[in-house]
């Protein structure tokens, strides 16, 4: 049986764009994102509250355009330094849209660092890719996304970390969830991704329908669709593309947005 009172008082996200928030932008493109993970932790913080508790204490150090390797190598260890006793780490999805990506060696590398955290007695909740089996190019890395997640499953079945299980979300499989990207969620999906990460950590959603279908729309003329997914990849796909062939990242001297544990507002 699930509670509704969260025992965490000390919260740290890591990761990539996704967890950094992009595109929950209530402030603007160019203000600080919010996303799921700072949702989570509000759920969490007023959760406390209630039950007259000391607000939760919340850092999110994940930075867009990050790869598996730097969010383990540089993020685990700056998380472990504030002590939290609850630390969200999703990632791998940057790396998996390499064509080259050994998911193996990723998840070997993952759950070394979920022995890690579980080691210095920090709840971990780990996160599952997307099924993209809706999207005209993601989807090649279907088969990919599916065996990390199975991966994922295992590790945090030996170690004791929760999932927030954004496979089995049917919402997501719809694209008003989903920014122009296709790659970010929108602030909906964000929030439904909050709910979600709830369940994930056994506790009670604030939304019973959290992840009920939207109301079908009506099937996009052919026409249509091709002139939106050129748009998407002449928008979207080609800059993605060039950034890659020469190097760069869209996280390249960023710094994370919440960098220290202080009580949500």
């Amino acid at each position: 049986m699930t509670s509704s009172i969260p025992r965490w008082s000390r919260y740290v996200a890591i990761g990539d764009s996704f967890t950094e928030g992009l595109w929950d932008d209530p402030d603007g493109r160019e203000a600080p994102q919010r996303g799921w993970a700072d949702l989570l932790a509000a759920h969490l913080s007023a959760r406390r509250t209630a039950a007259g508790e000391e607000p939760l204490q919340y850092a999110n150090l994940a930075i867009r355009g990050r790869l598996l390797k730097p969010i383990l190598v540089e993020q685990v260890p700056a998380a472990l330094a504030l002590k939290p006793d609850l630390v969200s780490l999703v990632g791998g999805g940057n790396d998996i849209l390499r064509p080259t990506a050994d998911v193996d060696r990723m998840a070997r590398n993952l759950e070394a660092a979920v022995v890690r955290l579980r080691t210095a007695g920090v709840d971990v909740l780990l996160g599952t890719g997307v099924d993209a089996a809706d999207s005209p190019l993601v989807k090649a890395t279907r088969s990919r996304v599916a065996i990390f997640d199975a991966l994922i499953w295992s590790m945090a079945r030996r170690h004791g970390a929760y999932i927030v299980d954004l496979w089995g979300m049917r919402s997501l499989r719809d694209w008003r969830m989903w920014a122009e990207d296709r790659i970010h969620l929108t602030t909906d999906g964000h929030a439904r991704v909050a709910q979600a990460a709830l369940v994930g950590l056994g506790l009670e959603p604030d939304d019973a329908g959290w992840d009920d279908p939207l109301t079908p729309l009506p099937p996009t003329p052919r026409m249509q669709k091709a002139r939106e997914d050129a748009a998407w990849v002449r928008e979207h796909v080609y800059p993605w593309a060039t950034r890659r062939l020469r190097g760069k990242s869209s996280g390249d001297e960023r710094t994370p947005k919440r960098p220290e544990l202080s009580p949500l507002d």
